[in-house]
């Protein structure tokens, strides 16, 4: 019997992305990544922040003393607490422009990673995967992505594992954990038409991963060995992202999008781009907050 899913906010993003809870205010933030906007809730108490901003943000990660970093389709901004302010720090694929930021995490040790895609084509294998350290040097590690997504780490960050979406597998590489580089690129699960296209992803403390799989309708749980554990069916069929957060982290949190649905299909899926909740009893990790701006 699978757990209880919750629909605990009404969002209706287009694409909602890149879930964070922070832990200080017992809060998960969450951004539209094809509106102008990131949303703040409370769960245990039920309050709601809206943040307006001037661009869309396609990813948000935690910043150093309450700020934010984040991921646009112009490149690497950072942000103060409020979203109000904010300054430019880079876009690697500038000069390409067809290619945009996608999605953006932190590792174990501060560093922020981005994955890249085609705008004009998703399926065309141009994105790549950076990784942003001091001072501020943007480098590219990897390559031949048809959407890279979804990037997330073992628990003692020597594996790092990301989406090939439009490729339908997760890979997974060694990395060094002091100069981040990544080696023994290798094919973690590869995915059926039918299970879907793997979107987001997180590692619980166990070390097994859980992916959202968009058109799939679904959250999955592997073992470190790539095994299927657990399958969460959800009432909607584009999950984009999913995070541990809570009092105990052991709530896990699941973002979904209206995007690419029709109108009937809207009309089926009437929480389509709202906020989960699945009380799985399964403890996560705690966002790392970026060093590289310290």
């Amino acid at each position: 019997m699978q757990p209880l899913v919750e629909h605990i906010y009404t969002s209706q993003d287009q694409i909602g992305e890149s879930p964070i809870w922070n832990i200080t205010q017992q809060a998960l933030y969450w951004v539209d990544a094809e509106g102008f906007s990131v949303h703040k809730f409370a769960p245990e108490s039920g309050d709601y922040h809206h943040y307006n901003t001037p661009m869309t943000l396609t990813a948000i990660a935690l910043g150093a003393s309450g700020s934010w970093l984040s991921a646009t389709k112009k490149g690497v901004y950072h942000w103060n607490g409020e979203f109000s302010e904010y300054r430019f720090l880079g876009d690697p694929v500038a000069d390409k422009p067809a290619i945009r930021l996608n999605d953006a995490v932190v590792d174990r040790q501060g560093r922020l990673w981005m994955g890249t895609l085609n705008e004009e084509k998703l399926e065309a294998a141009d994105g790549e995967l950076f990784c942003m350290t001091w001072p501020l040097s943007i480098d590219v590690m990897a390559d031949h992505f048809s959407v890279a997504n979804g990037i997330t780490w073992s628990p003692d960050g020597s594996s790092l594992y990301i989406s090939n979406m439009f490729e339908h597998k997760i890979e997974v590489f060694t990395q060094h954990p002091i100069t981040a580089g990544l080696s023994a690129r290798r094919t973690f699960i590869t995915f059926s038409e039918k299970d879907g296209m793997p979107d987001g992803l997180t590692v619980d403390a166990q070390g097994y991963l859980w992916v959202a799989l968009w058109g799939g309708g679904k959250v999955c749980r592997y073992s470190p060995e790539g095994i299927l554990d657990q399958t969460i069916l959800l009432p909607v069929s584009n999950p984009t992202r999913c995070t541990f957060g809570g009092a105990e982290l052991t709530d896990l949190f699941v973002c979904s999008a209206w995007f690419g649905l029709d109108v009937e299909q809207r009309k089926q899926q009437p929480m389509a781009g709202d906020l989960f909740r699945i009380k799985v009893g399964i403890k996560g990790l705690a966002e790392q907050q970026c060093r590289s701006l310290s």
